[in-house]
Protein backbone atom coordinates (compact mmCIF):
# COMPACT_ATOMS: atom_id res chain seq x y z
CA UNK A 1 0.00 0.00 0.00
CA UNK A 2 1.25 3.57 -0.96
CA UNK A 3 0.06 4.86 2.39
CA UNK A 4 2.33 2.62 4.37
CA UNK A 5 5.35 5.12 3.50
CA UNK A 6 4.05 8.50 4.37
CA UNK A 7 3.72 8.24 7.71
CA UNK A 8 6.33 8.41 10.70
CA UNK A 9 5.68 6.92 13.92
CA UNK A 10 5.54 9.29 17.11
CA UNK A 11 7.24 12.17 16.77
CA UNK A 12 8.96 13.37 19.84
CA UNK A 13 6.72 14.63 22.91
CA UNK A 14 3.35 13.69 20.87
CA UNK A 15 3.14 9.72 21.87
CA UNK A 16 -0.35 8.67 21.04
CA UNK A 17 -1.26 12.31 19.78
CA UNK A 18 1.19 12.25 16.82
CA UNK A 19 1.33 10.84 12.65
CA UNK A 20 0.70 7.02 12.73
CA UNK A 21 -1.84 3.98 11.91
CA UNK A 22 -3.70 1.97 14.45
CA UNK A 23 -5.96 -0.90 14.45
CA UNK A 24 -9.09 -0.61 17.02
CA UNK A 25 -11.22 -3.01 18.03
CA UNK A 26 -14.44 -2.52 19.74
CA UNK A 27 -16.91 -5.39 21.43
CA UNK A 28 -20.18 -5.88 22.34
CA UNK A 29 -19.88 -6.98 26.18
CA UNK A 30 -22.04 -9.93 26.13
CA UNK A 31 -21.12 -10.90 22.56
CA UNK A 32 -24.43 -10.84 21.40
CA UNK A 33 -24.78 -10.60 17.60
CA UNK A 34 -26.48 -6.94 18.00
CA UNK A 35 -24.91 -4.86 15.15
CA UNK A 36 -25.46 -7.56 12.09
CA UNK A 37 -25.87 -11.40 10.89
CA UNK A 38 -23.29 -13.38 9.12
CA UNK A 39 -24.88 -14.62 5.76
CA UNK A 40 -23.00 -17.24 3.83
CA UNK A 41 -24.79 -17.57 0.37
CA UNK A 42 -24.47 -21.06 -1.12
CA UNK A 43 -22.54 -22.50 1.67
CA UNK A 44 -19.07 -20.83 0.56
CA UNK A 45 -17.09 -18.72 2.87
CA UNK A 46 -15.29 -16.81 0.76
CA UNK A 47 -19.08 -15.44 -0.37
CA UNK A 48 -19.84 -14.47 3.45
CA UNK A 49 -20.70 -11.05 4.64
CA UNK A 50 -22.38 -9.45 7.23
CA UNK A 51 -26.14 -7.85 6.70
CA UNK A 52 -26.06 -4.86 9.34
CA UNK A 53 -29.11 -4.14 11.80
CA UNK A 54 -30.00 -0.77 12.14
CA UNK A 55 -27.68 -0.51 15.56
CA UNK A 56 -24.98 -1.47 12.92
CA UNK A 57 -25.61 1.15 10.94
CA UNK A 58 -25.66 3.67 13.12
CA UNK A 59 -22.26 2.12 14.32
CA UNK A 60 -20.82 2.87 10.81
CA UNK A 61 -22.18 6.38 10.62
CA UNK A 62 -20.86 7.44 13.93
CA UNK A 63 -17.36 6.26 12.15
CA UNK A 64 -17.95 9.10 10.03
CA UNK A 65 -19.23 11.32 12.49
CA UNK A 66 -15.41 11.32 13.98
CA UNK A 67 -13.67 12.19 10.99
CA UNK A 68 -15.78 14.94 10.43
CA UNK A 69 -14.84 16.15 13.89
CA UNK A 70 -11.56 15.73 13.16
CA UNK A 71 -10.01 16.04 10.04
CA UNK A 72 -6.66 14.18 10.55
CA UNK A 73 -7.92 11.15 10.82
CA UNK A 74 -8.83 8.58 8.06
CA UNK A 75 -10.30 5.50 7.94
CA UNK A 76 -7.98 2.82 6.29
CA UNK A 77 -10.40 -0.13 6.31
CA UNK A 78 -13.12 -1.24 9.14
CA UNK A 79 -15.21 -4.50 9.39
CA UNK A 80 -18.40 -4.67 11.07
CA UNK A 81 -19.05 -7.99 12.62
CA UNK A 82 -21.92 -9.60 14.41
CA UNK A 83 -20.66 -8.65 17.94
CA UNK A 84 -17.36 -6.31 17.33
CA UNK A 85 -15.79 -3.76 14.98
CA UNK A 86 -12.21 -3.42 14.01
CA UNK A 87 -10.82 0.05 12.46
CA UNK A 88 -7.99 0.65 10.61
CA UNK A 89 -7.27 4.44 11.32
CA UNK A 90 -4.71 6.81 10.11
CA UNK A 91 -3.84 9.84 12.06
CA UNK A 92 -2.05 12.19 9.03
CA UNK A 93 -1.32 14.83 11.18
CA UNK A 94 -0.37 15.74 14.93
CA UNK A 95 -3.65 16.20 16.68
CA UNK A 96 -4.37 18.30 20.00
CA UNK A 97 -5.61 15.18 21.76
CA UNK A 98 -4.88 11.52 21.66
CA UNK A 99 -6.02 8.58 20.01
CA UNK A 100 -7.29 7.53 23.05
CA UNK A 101 -9.12 10.27 23.58
CA UNK A 102 -10.68 10.19 19.86
CA UNK A 103 -11.72 6.87 20.36
CA UNK A 104 -13.75 7.72 23.62
CA UNK A 105 -15.46 10.21 21.76
CA UNK A 106 -16.52 7.68 19.25
CA UNK A 107 -17.58 5.51 22.35
CA UNK A 108 -19.80 8.11 23.94
CA UNK A 109 -21.23 8.77 20.52
CA UNK A 110 -22.27 5.40 19.65
CA UNK A 111 -23.78 5.31 23.67
CA UNK A 112 -27.01 7.47 22.61
CA UNK A 113 -27.48 4.79 19.75
CA UNK A 114 -27.66 1.82 22.33
CA UNK A 115 -29.83 4.20 24.03
CA UNK A 116 -32.20 4.38 20.99
CA UNK A 117 -32.06 0.59 20.86
CA UNK A 118 -33.03 0.06 23.96
CA UNK A 119 -36.07 1.96 23.87
CA UNK A 120 -37.25 0.62 20.91
CA UNK A 121 -36.51 -2.90 22.25
CA UNK A 122 -38.17 -2.66 25.33
CA UNK A 123 -41.56 -0.77 23.62
CA UNK A 124 -41.68 -3.72 21.35
CA UNK A 125 -41.47 -6.18 24.08
CA UNK A 126 -44.83 -4.07 25.95
CA UNK A 127 -42.02 -3.22 28.40
CA UNK A 128 -41.06 0.18 30.39
CA UNK A 129 -37.72 -1.75 31.26
CA UNK A 130 -35.00 0.90 31.24
CA UNK A 131 -30.98 0.49 31.86
CA UNK A 132 -31.38 1.00 35.06
CA UNK A 133 -34.20 -1.51 35.64
CA UNK A 134 -31.40 -3.92 34.16
CA UNK A 135 -31.50 -4.26 30.45
CA UNK A 136 -28.09 -3.39 29.28
CA UNK A 137 -27.22 -1.23 26.71
CA UNK A 138 -25.48 -3.10 23.60
CA UNK A 139 -22.66 -0.27 23.34
CA UNK A 140 -18.85 -1.11 23.20
CA UNK A 141 -16.78 -2.28 26.51
CA UNK A 142 -15.01 0.92 27.87
CA UNK A 143 -11.92 -0.35 27.05
CA UNK A 144 -11.09 -0.19 23.64
CA UNK A 145 -8.26 -2.35 21.95
CA UNK A 146 -6.21 0.26 20.49
CA UNK A 147 -2.80 -1.58 18.75
CA UNK A 148 -0.69 1.16 17.24
CA UNK A 149 0.97 -0.11 14.19
CA UNK A 150 4.86 0.62 13.23
CA UNK A 151 6.60 -2.04 11.90
CA UNK A 152 7.18 -2.70 8.13
CA UNK A 153 4.42 -5.02 6.93
CA UNK A 154 2.05 -4.78 9.32
CA UNK A 155 -0.51 -2.21 7.80
CA UNK A 156 -0.89 -4.44 5.03
CA UNK A 157 -1.41 -7.90 7.19
CA UNK A 158 -3.72 -5.77 9.68
CA UNK A 159 -5.90 -4.81 5.86
CA UNK A 160 -5.82 -8.21 5.13
CA UNK A 161 -6.82 -9.48 8.22
CA UNK A 162 -9.91 -6.77 8.68
CA UNK A 163 -10.93 -7.27 5.36
CA UNK A 164 -10.92 -11.52 5.99
CA UNK A 165 -12.81 -11.66 9.24
CA UNK A 166 -16.27 -12.38 7.75
CA UNK A 167 -14.62 -15.16 5.80
CA UNK A 168 -13.25 -16.49 8.74
CA UNK A 169 -16.42 -16.22 10.98
CA UNK A 170 -18.16 -18.34 8.16
CA UNK A 171 -15.36 -21.10 8.25
CA UNK A 172 -15.40 -21.37 11.72
CA UNK A 173 -18.92 -22.08 12.33
CA UNK A 174 -18.73 -24.39 9.58
CA UNK A 175 -16.31 -26.33 10.35
CA UNK A 176 -16.32 -25.84 14.48
CA UNK A 177 -14.26 -28.48 15.52
CA UNK A 178 -10.54 -27.29 14.56
CA UNK A 179 -11.14 -24.37 15.97
CA UNK A 180 -12.51 -25.20 19.55
CA UNK A 181 -9.52 -25.06 21.63
CA UNK A 182 -9.35 -28.27 23.40
CA UNK A 183 -7.89 -28.56 26.76
CA UNK A 184 -5.20 -30.79 28.61
CA UNK A 185 -4.35 -32.98 25.30
CA UNK A 186 -1.60 -35.48 26.80
CA UNK A 187 1.19 -36.33 25.06
CA UNK A 188 4.29 -38.14 26.91
CA UNK A 189 3.53 -37.37 30.31
CA UNK A 190 2.77 -33.46 29.15
CA UNK A 191 -0.24 -31.48 29.15
CA UNK A 192 -1.18 -29.32 26.14
CA UNK A 193 -3.83 -26.95 25.13
CA UNK A 194 -4.82 -27.60 20.99
CA UNK A 195 -6.35 -25.52 18.44
CA UNK A 196 -6.62 -27.83 14.62
CA UNK A 197 -6.41 -31.47 13.70
CA UNK A 198 -6.33 -33.84 16.99
CA UNK A 199 -5.88 -36.78 14.74
CA UNK A 200 -2.56 -35.56 12.97
CA UNK A 201 -1.31 -37.70 16.37
CA UNK A 202 -2.14 -40.47 14.97
CA UNK A 203 0.34 -40.69 11.74
CA UNK A 204 2.85 -43.22 11.00
CA UNK A 205 5.52 -40.79 11.46
CA UNK A 206 6.82 -37.67 13.18
CA UNK A 207 10.27 -35.61 12.32
CA UNK A 208 11.05 -32.43 13.96
CA UNK A 209 12.23 -29.01 12.42
CA UNK A 210 14.97 -27.59 13.86
CA UNK A 211 18.22 -25.52 12.61
CA UNK A 212 21.12 -25.96 14.78
CA UNK A 213 22.20 -22.62 15.31
CA UNK A 214 26.22 -24.12 13.92
CA UNK A 215 24.33 -24.47 10.86
CA UNK A 216 23.58 -21.35 10.08
CA UNK A 217 27.04 -19.84 11.80
CA UNK A 218 28.51 -22.57 8.33
CA UNK A 219 26.33 -20.81 6.06
CA UNK A 220 26.97 -17.63 7.25
CA UNK A 221 30.97 -18.27 6.75
CA UNK A 222 29.79 -19.71 2.93
CA UNK A 223 29.56 -23.05 3.95
CA UNK A 224 25.88 -23.18 3.29
CA UNK A 225 25.63 -27.37 2.17
CA UNK A 226 24.51 -28.34 4.96
CA UNK A 227 22.03 -26.05 5.83
CA UNK A 228 20.48 -26.55 2.47
CA UNK A 229 20.97 -30.30 2.88
CA UNK A 230 19.25 -30.16 6.18
CA UNK A 231 16.16 -27.83 5.04
CA UNK A 232 15.52 -29.90 2.00
CA UNK A 233 15.55 -33.07 4.08
CA UNK A 234 12.71 -31.51 6.27
CA UNK A 235 10.50 -30.64 2.89
CA UNK A 236 11.48 -34.46 1.24
CA UNK A 237 10.04 -36.28 4.73
CA UNK A 238 6.87 -34.06 4.51
CA UNK A 239 6.22 -34.89 1.46
CA UNK A 240 6.21 -38.88 2.17
CA UNK A 241 4.04 -38.23 4.67
CA UNK A 242 6.02 -37.41 8.01
CA UNK A 243 4.61 -35.42 10.44
CA UNK A 244 6.55 -32.50 10.89
CA UNK A 245 6.47 -30.88 14.38
CA UNK A 246 8.35 -28.01 15.42
CA UNK A 247 8.10 -23.85 17.19
CA UNK A 248 9.33 -23.12 13.62
CA UNK A 249 11.02 -20.14 15.57
CA UNK A 250 14.28 -19.11 13.35
CA UNK A 251 13.96 -17.72 9.91
CA UNK A 252 15.15 -21.08 7.95
CA UNK A 253 12.95 -23.15 9.82
CA UNK A 254 10.06 -20.36 9.19
CA UNK A 255 10.71 -21.12 5.54
CA UNK A 256 9.97 -24.97 5.79
CA UNK A 257 6.67 -24.04 7.38
CA UNK A 258 6.19 -21.60 4.29
CA UNK A 259 6.75 -24.59 2.10
CA UNK A 260 4.85 -26.70 3.53
CA UNK A 261 1.91 -24.29 4.02
CA UNK A 262 2.06 -23.60 0.06
CA UNK A 263 2.18 -27.69 -0.44
CA UNK A 264 -0.55 -28.41 1.66
CA UNK A 265 1.73 -30.44 4.12
CA UNK A 266 0.17 -31.23 7.22
CA UNK A 267 2.52 -30.10 10.43
CA UNK A 268 2.44 -29.29 14.36
CA UNK A 269 3.06 -25.95 15.20
CA UNK A 270 4.41 -25.76 19.09
CA UNK A 271 3.69 -21.84 20.33
CA UNK A 272 4.97 -20.15 23.50
CA UNK A 273 1.44 -18.71 24.03
CA UNK A 274 -1.75 -20.05 25.15
CA UNK A 275 -5.19 -19.35 23.77
CA UNK A 276 -7.41 -16.51 24.21
CA UNK A 277 -11.32 -16.37 24.42
CA UNK A 278 -12.41 -16.75 20.27
CA UNK A 279 -9.09 -17.59 18.67
CA UNK A 280 -8.17 -17.96 15.76
CA UNK A 281 -4.92 -18.35 13.42
CA UNK A 282 -4.46 -16.19 11.11
CA UNK A 283 -3.25 -15.87 7.61
CA UNK A 284 -1.83 -19.23 5.83
CA UNK A 285 -2.38 -20.99 9.27
CA UNK A 286 -6.23 -20.40 9.42
CA UNK A 287 -6.61 -21.94 5.72
CA UNK A 288 -3.80 -24.84 6.99
CA UNK A 289 -6.45 -25.22 10.13
CA UNK A 290 -9.83 -25.38 8.26
CA UNK A 291 -8.42 -28.18 6.01
CA UNK A 292 -7.55 -29.94 8.73
CA UNK A 293 -3.59 -29.97 7.87
CA UNK A 294 -2.39 -27.78 10.86
CA UNK A 295 -2.42 -28.52 15.12
CA UNK A 296 -1.04 -26.02 16.93
CA UNK A 297 -0.28 -27.10 20.64
CA UNK A 298 0.55 -24.76 23.70
CA UNK A 299 1.99 -26.26 26.99
CA UNK A 300 1.17 -22.44 29.11
CA UNK A 301 -1.83 -20.39 29.16
CA UNK A 302 -2.49 -17.19 27.67
CA UNK A 303 -1.05 -14.49 28.59
CA UNK A 304 -2.47 -11.17 27.61
CA UNK A 305 0.70 -8.96 28.28
CA UNK A 306 3.21 -11.29 26.47
CA UNK A 307 4.94 -9.99 23.90
CA UNK A 308 8.25 -12.19 23.13
CA UNK A 309 9.46 -15.17 23.22
CA UNK A 310 12.40 -16.23 25.49
CA UNK A 311 15.86 -17.74 24.76
CA UNK A 312 15.03 -20.43 27.52
CA UNK A 313 10.77 -20.65 25.70
CA UNK A 314 12.53 -21.71 22.53
CA UNK A 315 14.34 -24.30 24.10
CA UNK A 316 12.23 -25.54 26.18
CA UNK A 317 9.68 -25.66 23.10
CA UNK A 318 12.46 -27.35 20.64
CA UNK A 319 12.98 -29.90 23.56
CA UNK A 320 8.83 -30.51 23.43
CA UNK A 321 9.20 -31.29 19.91
CA UNK A 322 11.63 -33.56 20.33
CA UNK A 323 9.71 -35.76 23.45
CA UNK A 324 6.52 -35.25 21.53
CA UNK A 325 8.24 -36.99 18.19
CA UNK A 326 9.76 -39.60 20.09
CA UNK A 327 7.03 -40.77 22.07
CA UNK A 328 4.32 -40.73 18.48
CA UNK A 329 7.42 -42.86 17.32
CA UNK A 330 7.27 -45.18 20.01
CA UNK A 331 10.84 -44.72 19.85
CA UNK A 332 10.95 -42.83 24.02
CA UNK A 333 13.28 -43.98 26.89
CA UNK A 334 10.86 -46.04 29.27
Amino acid sequence: MAEQGKWQWQEEGTSWRGVGIYHVTLTIPSREPLLGKLVIPEGDPSKARIDRTVLGNAVIDELYVMCKHYPSIRILQFCLMPDHLHVVIHVTQVMDTSIRSVIRGYWQGVKKHGRAYTLSVARELNSETTNEGGYPFPVFTERPFIRPLSRRGQLHTMIRYVQMNPQRLATKRMKPGFFRVQKDIEIGGQKYDGVGNVALLMAEKFDTVHVRSVMVKAAEQGNTQSLRNYMNGCVLAARKGVVMVSPFISPQEKQVMQVMLQEQRPFVLLTDNGFRDYYKPADDLFDACASGRLLILSPWPYDEGKRRISRSECMALNAMAEEICKYLNGTAEK
